[in-house]
């Protein structure tokens, strides 16, 4: 199974832009583990009492 490059691109992205990690780091991360952190910046997003 292949991993779709543009999610791909969306995960290392979001990821960088929120945590100012490199590129380089991103990648090297297992992918659920990159997938998690992922969930875990939106759950941080989220407004106080939001859905």
């Amino acid at each position: 199974m292949t991993y779709a490059t543009e999610q791909l691109y969306d995960e290392v992205a979001y990821i960088a832009y929120h945590f100012h990690w490199p590129m380089d780091a991103i990648l090297d991360l297992e992918h659920p583990e990159r997938r998690r952190y992922v969930d875990q910046i939106a759950r941080l997003n989220r407004p106080a009492g939001g859905r």
